[in-house]
């Protein structure tokens, strides 16, 4: 028998609770929103949708900033049984027009900021265009003029929103999510933070991301906390005064963002040593980066492991439970393995390929054949390298197509990227593997920093390179002025790799 079950209800059910109506639920460029006044926008956007003729299970797409109008739209869709689509604002045209045909989305949403690059799409796949607000026929428009609408009786397998992965490899794939695993949402703020109505969340992150969309808005929300939104893309300078002004508790935020926050002055530094917890995920965090926090901040850094398959986090390190280096221990009803390229138990003290079953584990890709690859029996293959110690900690080795062995020993990219970074002239850097004109594999280093000269990066990189193992330093080194990103900002490892295959074609590589 199907469970019924709405995602919103559940995750606004703080909102229903009279002592929580009039808690603050969003503090905003343009002020704040009650709990009670965003239950009313949901049920107004919900209302909205019905009126503009989205259907139960149809799919509405979003190209939105951060914004009670974006919070109040999400929802409202899952509300209304439709299906919400959050997309990146920073998509290029190609990955924004794969997407929207892909979906096959009744509608699409955007702020007038993106109503010029959407168009041309829109027109291209026959979906409706609708700008979010400024005219009279806007989504704002649309749910003035709407009556609110209750909770559909959606069941609890029904999908209730996609995600496009990030596309590091390739052509984004769409990741469908239900009801149930929507109500899953603050998963980690329930266990780890034990969140509640005193809990404030500040995230650098955007809400089209599964880190953020858990974290940092559908899991606040169903904890009854506050949240703080910021419309654009963060800044350092805008993170610390949002620190100072409204003292948030918990603050998540990418490896990369602390990097910029330790640039900052000391005395601009100092509000964040009032976080109580900050969590970190999406890339490996540099151990240097890791210790400056410390000395700086006074704070640990707690690091989490998640993907857009599970939504919500796998693994996580826990106050007074803290493993530098590691991702942690995994989240209450998650199961985990290690698997060899077979499917077999990992050997003992080798990485192995992480499995997972998750309580928020999505229903599969759009695509079938990648489903049945990736989803076998409610477990998950999540391509990452694994290796876990003795007392349960886990600790990420890469991706399974970019670790290798060399002279019989296993080499981790990972690491040679560290090294790199332990200089601060060096901004990013990605460890590839490339093969040479013998077929072998072997590392190639890339990095980026500011102002240097040209081969200085290069030369910098590889005294910091030469104490490692022989097998472990990179054949080759490139600099380059930033490395390609996804639009969620994940290195495109691939991207790297062609450019240097394609150097070797060449005859120009050495």
């Amino acid at each position: 028998m199907t469970t019924e079950l709405n995602a919103t209800a559940v995750i606004l059910a703080p909102a229903r609770a009279r002592r929580g109506r009039d808690r603050t639920a969003l503090i905003h460029d343009g002020g704040a929103l009650t709990y009670g006044e965003l239950e009313a926008a949901v049920a107004r956007a919900a209302g909205a949708f019905a009126a503009l003729g989205v259907g139960r299970a149809e799919r509405v797409c979003f190209l939105l900033n951060d914004s009670p109008l974006y919070c109040a739209a999400f929802l409202g869709a899952l509300q209304a049984g439709a299906v919400a689509i959050p997309l990146n604002t920073r998509l290029a045209a190609s990955d924004l027009a794969f997407i929207v045909a892909d979906s096959g989305a009744r509608l699409l949403v955007a702020d007038p900021d993106y109503l010029g690059a959407a168009r041309p799409t829109c027109a291209g796949a026959g979906i409706r265009l609708l700008s979010a607000q400024g005219s009279a026929d806007s989504l704002a428009a649309a749910m003035d003029a709407s009556a609110p609408r209750a909770a559909a009786a959606t069941a609890a397998d029904e999908p209730a929103f996609w995600l496009y992965s990030s596309g590091t490899t390739g052509k984004p794939k769409a990741i469908i999510h239900s009801h149930a695993n929507a109500a899953h949402a603050g998963k980690l703020l329930r266990e780890v933070v034990r969140a509640d109505e005193n809990t404030v969340v500040l995230a650098t992150s955007k809400l089209f991301f599964a880190f953020a969309l858990d974290n940092a808005i559908l899991g606040p929300l169903s904890c009854g906390g506050t949240i703080i939104l910021n419309a654009g893309w963060p800044e350092p300078e805008l993170i610390a005064d949002q620190v100072a002004r409204y003292r948030p508790n918990v603050f998540f935020t990418v490896p990369t963002f602390f990097r910029r926050l330790l640039a900052l002055p000391p005395a601009r530094l100092e509000p964040l040593a009032s976080v109580a917890l900050t969590f970190t995920g999406g890339e490996r965090l540099p151990d240097a980066v890791a210790a400056q926090w410390r000395e700086r901040v006074g704070r640990e850094i707690l690091v989490l492991y998640g993907m857009s398959e599970t939504f919500c986090n796998v693994t996580s390190n826990f106050p007074g439970r803290y493993r530098r280096g590691t991702c942690g221990l995994p989240l209450d009803g998650v199961q985990t393995e290690l698997r060899d390229a077979d499917g077999r138990p990992a050997p003992p003290g080798e990485p192995g390929l992480l499995w997972v079953k998750h309580p928020s584990l999505a229903l599969g890709y759009k695509d079938p054949p990648a489903t049945a690859r990736a989803f076998r029996a409610g477990w998950f293959c999540t391509g990452d390298l694994f290796t876990r110690d003795a007392d349960g900690f886990w600790s990420h080795q890469g991706r399974a197509d970019e670790l290798l062995k060399v002279a019989g020993q296993w080499v981790k990219p990972t690491e040679v990227e560290e090294a790199a970074l332990a200089d601060a002239r060096i901004r990013e850097a990605a460890c590839v593997v490339v093969p040479d004109l013998d077929g072998y594999d072997r590392l190639a280093l890339f990095v980026a920093g500011n102002g240097a000269a040209q081969g200085e990066l290069a030369a910098i990189a590889a005294a910091k390179v030469a104490h490692l193992p022989r097998h472990s330093q990179p054949k080759w080194i490139r600099e380059a002025a930033a490395l390609p990103r996804t639009g969620t900002g994940k290195v495109q490892r691939f991207l790297l790799r062609d450019s240097l295959v394609a150097e070797l074609g060449s005859g120009r590589l050495q």
